[in-house]
């Protein structure tokens, strides 16, 4: 089928480096002379058919801000199949051939049913912090969010090395630890936490004991999806365990979403929203475009949704060996 329109829409939470993704591919697009349509606030937009025309004027100056110039939303309407053909009797209205969706697990999820139920041309692009997606090597938004973290830790280090104190500092991951593993090498934290660690608190608190004996100021990176219970209460049971300790803890919580897009996070926005029109353009549909060893690549929706991606266990094990627990 030969498209004429295809809209862009942004789901999820945000990511720096969408603005540089929807750009790349409005302007592909319209190169190639096709229509794109842009989504305001994601599958709820489309719902209510907030729908308007991009130009290459809509998107210029766009490539270096963070969140997304399109807005979004999380729809439970969405969720329901009574919301869901009203999305699809929208996009027909419209006269849209296929839809390119940026987001995260959840949102892919989402465009998996609705490819299934209408059989519906659409392409996903992986754009999440948590970098927790299989198919791709990294997801949009991940190196900023990795550098936001690592800039934070190294002033929160000057504090914790002045008072000698256990500094914890809790970033995103509910599932993955991935951000926190990276950000914790890099940051040269004595202590990573994440949820694949499955050590209980009193195994942890005795490895804290250890790296204390011979350095009094610690950063310990703790993802917030750790089973090892909310970050205050953990903090305050290493402070009850080990005499003399002065332990705070720090949440940079939605910090790490913000922000300028790194260059990688550009150059991938980049190349992904290119790709992504260019494979939907070809007939590709029910699929992921991502990023592996710096070959775009197609992932099906459910080998996306199904499969784990798992975090870097030879990075990890480097990261246990140098930190010495």
């Amino acid at each position: 089928m030969l498209m004429k329109n295809i809209a862009i829409l942004t789901s999820g939470g945000d990511a720096p480096g969408m603005n540089a993704c929807i750009r790349a591919a409005v302007r592909t697009a319209i190169n190639k002379g096709v229509n794109v349509y842009g989504i305001q606030y994601g599958y709820q937009g489309l719902i209510e058919n907030n729908i308007k025309i991009l130009t290459n004027t809509d998107v210029g100056n766009t490539i270096h801000v963070g969140g997304t110039i399109l807005k979004t939303a999380r729809s439970d309407e969405f969720r329901t199949k009574s919301g869901r053909d009203k999305a699809f009797s929208i996009l027909k209205k419209n006269k849209i051939d296929g839809l390119i969706v940026l987001g995260g697990d959840g949102s892919l999820t989402g465009a998996k049913i609705f490819y299934e139920e209408n059989n519906f041309p659409i392409i996903g692009i992986p754009c999440t912090i948590d970098n927790d997606l299989y198919g791709t090597d990294y997801s949009i938004g991940f190196a900023t969010a990795r550098e936001t973290i690592v800039d934070a830790v190294d002033k929160i280090r000057d504090t914790a090395a002045s008072h000698e104190r256990i500094f914890i500092v809790e970033v995103m991951g509910r599932e993955s630890g991935f951000l926190a593993l990276e950000s914790g090498v890099a940051a040269g934290a004595e202590m990573i936490i994440i949820p694949e660690n499955n050590k209980k608190l009193d195994d942890v608190i005795s490895d804290i004991k250890k790296i204390n004996e011979e350095k009094k100021s610690l950063i310990i990176i703790y993802a917030e999806g750790c089973k090892l219970g909310p970050l205050n209460k953990v903090a305050k049971k290493i402070k009850n365990s080990i005499p003399g300790s002065n332990v705070r803890y720090s949440i940079l919580g939605h910090i790490q979403r913000g922000g300028t897009a790194v260059p990688s996070d550009r150059i991938l926005g980049t190349i992904l929203g290119n790709k992504s029109v260019e494979n939907l353009l070809k007939g590709e549909k029910n699929k992921m475009i991502g990023l592996i060893n710096n070959k775009d690549q197609l992932t099906n929706f459910k080998d996306i949704i199904d499969k784990d991606r798992g975090i870097d266990k030879g990075l990890y094990e480097i990261a246990k060996t140098i930190s010495n627990y």
